[in-house]
């Protein structure tokens, strides 16, 4: 029987950088200046073919190692991968087609922004076999979106999403963010029922998180002082403090539980039926492969990241037949893989309990003794006594985070990763 995998590719692109973005992503503005330099003609419409055609080449090149694998999801990520014209996905998904083995009903997901999306694009994806859009609204406020650095209003998304269901499809998700500049507890009820009412299959809560290098970073630091009112000095609007934003957590698995909408992982609810199998494989160390630009793979317990350097991976993704190795990676492509590494039993231990715990029904200690051949209490048993003591743990024939631990959950996490393995 085949092993099963997953396929995430990279689309880098986008309108404009929204102020609280550090994902790998150009605007598309700077493909007439500076990235025209490696991308050569520059880009008019959609994402730029060079791109476009190295992608095609790395899929292609790479498929030789997974003849034995059937791919069970695909996720198009970005940027903005809605992007791409309608002609570029059929090319897209056409080379993913011909060189990997799709299951058949596969979960296959495309990214997507409000003002991006149009009938004939959405017409595309359902063609190539798109049946899962993620569309990010992140809040139902204007003035929070503006604040973001987003390019559409609701109304934008409002549009892209009724089209999206006027082109069949079922199964969509809305991204959605708290803690945002100006908002209040009562603005994020507000963006929850909004949301909540258009009934998608599925919904992502998160946190906003201040990323070293972004302009909200400049504005607000990370946290204590850094998050303190610059507001009233530069002009920008204050965050949440941080009761509001454990409230908004709170308030968020009320509302959603309301509506019909099931906690499974830590900022992601959904309809019977309808979780993300896609970011279930990253939770439970299912084996994937990333293409493009920027993009994670994790095979036989091994990662890696193709390199982020724009200019570098359209060099080494070439149009050769990629039959030459030099210790186990195409030739080719030996330049474009970077930071790899195998893992050691301790560390797909550790992976498999700091990313089990993100989900709801946790760990199971069957199953990590059919795995690693040993009980989870002789690797880990000190820790999860403890947090189990703190009442931050429940620690059954599964472990998994009790309420007050998903407040603590990074603390939580963080103590697997220090336990020495002993009685091994």
């Amino acid at each position: 029987m085949s092993r099963r995998m997953s396929i995430y590719i990279h689309i880098p692109f986008c309108v404009k950088k929204c102020d609280y973005c550090d994902f790998l992503s150009f605007p598309i503005r700077e493909c007439g200046n500076k990235t025209a330099v490696v991308l050569g003609s520059g880009c008019k419409e959609g994402v730029p073919e060079e791109y476009l055609q190295r992608l095609l080449c790395e899929i292609r090149q790479e498929s030789g190692d997974y003849t034995d694998r059937e791919v069970d999801t695909i996720f198009v990520g970005g940027g903005t991968p809605s992007l791409l014209l309608p002609r570029q996905v059929t090319d897209l998904f056409d080379r993913v087609y011909q060189s990997y083995h799709v299951a058949f009903g596969a979960e296959i997901t495309m990214e997507a922004n409000p003002g991006t999306l149009t009938k004939e694009k959405l017409e595309a994806y359902r063609q190539m076999g798109v049946n899962r859009l993620s569309i990010g609204l992140q809040s139902a406020d204007n003035g929070e979106l503006a604040a973001l650095g987003r390019i559409h209003r609701f109304q934008d998304f409002r549009e892209s999403y009724e089209l999206a269901r006027d082109c069949g499809f079922q199964n969509i998700n809305i991204d959605l963010m708290s803690g945002l500049p100006g908002q209040s507890v009562d603005s994020w009820l507000h963006t929850l029922h909004t949301a909540a009412r258009l009934d998608p299959e599925h919904i992502s809560a998160y946190g906003l998180i201040i990323e070293e290098g972004t302009p909200f970073y400049q504005r607000y630091g990370t946290d204590g002082i850094g998050r303190k009112l610059l507001s009233e000095v530069d002009g920008f609007e204050k965050l949440p403090s941080e009761e509001d934003e454990r409230q908004m957590y709170y308030d968020t698995g009320e509302v959603l539980g309301k509506y019909g909408y099931r906690q499974y992982e830590i900022s992601n609810y959904a309809k019977g039926g309808y979780e993300c199998r896609h970011n279930i494989g990253y939770w439970t160390r299912k084996e994937y492969a990333g293409f493009g630009l920027g993009a994670a793979s994790m095979i036989n317990n091994k990662r890696w990241k193709n390199t982020s350097d724009l200019k570098k991976y359209m060099k080494n993704v070439d149009s050769g037949d990629g039959t030459v190795r030099r210790n186990g990676i195409r030739e080719s492509a030996s330049t474009l893989k970077e930071e790899m590494r195998v893992l050691s039993v301790q560390e797909q231990m550790e992976e498999t309990m700091f990313l089990g715990l993100r989900m709801n029904h946790g760990v199971s200690k069957k199953e990590f003794e059919t795995l690693y051949g040993v009980e989870i209490e002789q690797i880990f048993g000190t820790w999860l006594y403890r947090m189990s003591e703190e009442g931050l743990l429940n620690n059954g024939e599964r472990v998994f985070l009790s309420e007050r631990g998903r407040d603590l959950a990074n603390y939580v996490m963080a103590g697997f990763l220090m336990i020495s393995v002993e009685n091994t």
